[in-house]
């Protein structure tokens, strides 16, 4: 399970598997940044790359009862919360055949990488250290967006539209830090019985 910062993290790990696999000559240039709402209503944009802009966080219901989380000396935490990221991606260019070739070629790469390993998610985790454990991943799902969520992105960008997808992480499970007590083991037993008053 992982640390409080996989959410961070996850986004992080998307922006650097598209910039460590775009193609500099054929989009030379580009820029790869996590966006905030604000971004999108500035007046300086990308000149050419992606935008990830994480617009919802979702309590993944398959999996929300999970057990409590147990280390390997046996202490046992809180059960885990499961959270689905859901990620708008939006391609900015200079012309629009720059625009629309960037988004074909993100979400070809996306596709190709439908599950983040551990490794790959790590190692964009800079000081925070190792966020996921080695046998958890990340689950890239092509998502689409519904009336409410259509609207709401409107809302947000529509003095700068931009062609854009959307994406779930999937599985990504919040661990808690908080032990869970447990009683020893009973030793004895005691028997109290009240005398019945009989008259």
């Amino acid at each position: 399970m992982a640390s409080t910062q996989a959410i961070a993290v996850t986004a992080l790990a998307l922006r650097g598997l598209l910039a460590n696999a775009c193609p500099k000559e054929q989009f030379p240039g580009a820029e790869f940044r996590l966006f905030q709402t604000k971004d999108f209503q500035a007046s300086q944009q990308l000149n050419s790359g992606v935008s990830i802009y994480l617009h919802r966080i979702t309590f993944n219901t398959t999996r929300r009862n999970l057990p409590p989380r147990q280390e390997p000396d046996g202490r046992r935490y809180r059960p885990p919360t499961p959270v689905d990221l859901h990620y708008l991606i939006t391609a900015w260019g200079r012309t629009a055949e720059e625009q629309q070739g960037l988004l074909g070629w993100a979400i070809r790469t996306l596709e190709d990488t439908p599950v983040l390993p551990a490794g790959l998610l790590n190692r964009f985790a800079g000081e925070r250290g190792e966020v996921f454990r080695s046998n958890e991943t990340v689950e890239l799902v092509g998502d689409i967006l519904s009336i409410q969520d259509m609207f709401n992105l409107w809302e947000i960008a529509k003095h700068n539209h931009q062609a854009s997808i959307s994406y779930i992480a999937r599985m990504i499970s919040l661990d808690s830090e908080i032990a869970l007590t447990e009683a020893g083991p009973v030793q004895t037993r005691s028997f109290d019985y009240t005398q019945a008053v009989i008259q």
